[in-house]
């Protein structure tokens, strides 16, 4: 088996073996046969040259507290069913993670159909994105601000919608930063996500906005699909929320993806709210010297620890660190000799997001310590859990 970058002529092949796996329709994305920018197509070939398995590596940045770190979020992962349980998944993401580490890449993330095997290649589960329907009649009943000014948008107010998309999520951590040719590519034709987007200002700045998906229908099975609805200001929130619940005589149902914490969120009534669908994501990192210095970390954290780390697949990340954090800033640097504190990759991964402690860590096995407690290794866990909201 060999693995390597595809070309133009390998496309058509790739998208064979993606729909076979995936299920999808016979209609074909221009996008599939064409090179993209920002985004590296993996393919396995067996002896005979055929294409037996692909993965793709999307150039993605992740905001980590308030600094855009260079992710390798990886995606279309499939293998012909003839070939599958012979290492051609591990093989792909092998030379994947090599060559995004190659390009400048930190951190990768994906969403696995089965997490088994990308555990045996060091991601670890770190979050879910999150769906749910809420009752439209239950979102709060809100009189409209009179200094704010409510409006549909147009594709001319995409990029202050982008800006505040940014001005929301870049002291969040794990959230796509939504920049680079990636992005550019597909947001070329400049059109309006779903079916509208409705826009909140004050003063002419836009303070809020939900894109949206009106359905079929105005049954009692009619759901608002709610892409994206942020604000930054609690004014705004309301502003949204009042009028996503004005749909509720002809859409019974509000489908969205709650953001933790944010604005928009803390006014809905999510006590009420049923899980539509939850879809798992994993985290590791690609290169932990530059994951850890290229982050932003909390001012107020200051500590250091000493570990050794151990990468099966990765061996450039295998090895006895020292990581120091202060001001807001940290650095990994190799040190001789052995360490107390024994950390697998996915432990790594489970700290590195926030997703957990490192005495459950310890618990779950992916750190083992000799005469000491693990906790000095929380330092690697500052700012808070990790999310996203985009799908890949």
């Amino acid at each position: 088996m060999r693995v390597r970058e595809l070309t133009i002529d390998d496309l058509d092949d790739a998208w064979e073996l993606g729909r076979f796996a995936f299920g999808s329709g016979q209609e074909r994305a221009p996008s599939t046969s064409v090179e993209v920018p920002g985004m590296t197509r993996y393919g396995a070939f067996d002896d005979t040259g055929r294409l037996v398995g692909k993965a793709v590596d999307l150039h993605h940045d992740q905001w980590w507290s308030g600094r855009a770190v260079a992710a390798a979020d990886v995606a279309g992962v499939a293998v012909a069913p003839e070939a599958r349980g012979r290492g051609v998944a591990r093989a792909l993401v092998t030379a994947l993670l090599a060559g995004a580490r190659e390009r400048g890449a930190a951190i990768s993330a994906l969403y696995p159909t089965v997490a088994a095997p990308y555990r045996a290649c060091g991601w670890e589960a770190a979050g879910a994105l999150r769906t749910v329907d809420l009752a439209t009649a239950a979102l709060p009943r809100h009189r409209p601000a009179s200094h704010l000014t409510v409006r549909a948008g147009a594709p001319a107010d995409l990029d202050a919608v982008a800006a505040l998309y940014e001005r929301v999520t870049r002291h969040r951590n794990g959230m796509l930063t939504r920049r680079g040719k990636l992005f550019d590519f597909f947001a070329a034709d400049a059109k309006l996500p779903g079916d509208g987007i409705t826009l909140v200002e004050d003063d002419g700045t836009l303070v809020g906005y939900a894109t949206w998906q009106r359905g079929r229908g105005y049954g009692a099975d009619s759901v608002l699909t709610v892409d994206e609805a942020l604000a930054t200001t609690a004014d705004a929130a309301r502003e949204l929320v009042g009028v996503l619940g004005s749909w509720a005589s002809v859409a019974p149902t509000l489908r969205l993806c709650p953001l933790d914490g944010d604005a928009v969120s803390v006014h809905l009534p999510l006590e009420a709210a049923r899980d539509h669908e939850r879809d798992l994501w994993m985290h590791r990192p690609v290169d932990v010297v530059r994951a850890v210095g290229e982050r932003g970390w909390p001012a107020y954290l200051r500590g250091v620890v000493d570990f050794h780390l151990t990468d099966a697949l990765a061996d450039w990340n295998t090895g006895t660190w020292r990581l120091a954090v202060a001001d807001g800033e940290a650095e990994l640097t190799r040190i001789d000799g052995e360490a107390d504190l024994r950390l697998d990759v996915r432990g790594f991964a489970l700290l590195y997001a926030g997703a957990a402690g490192a005495r459950s860590v310890a618990q779950a096995g992916l750190v083992h310590t000799v005469g000491v407690e693990p906790d000095a290794l929380d330092l690697l866990g500052g700012g808070g859990p990790a999310q996203l909201l985009d799908y890949f």
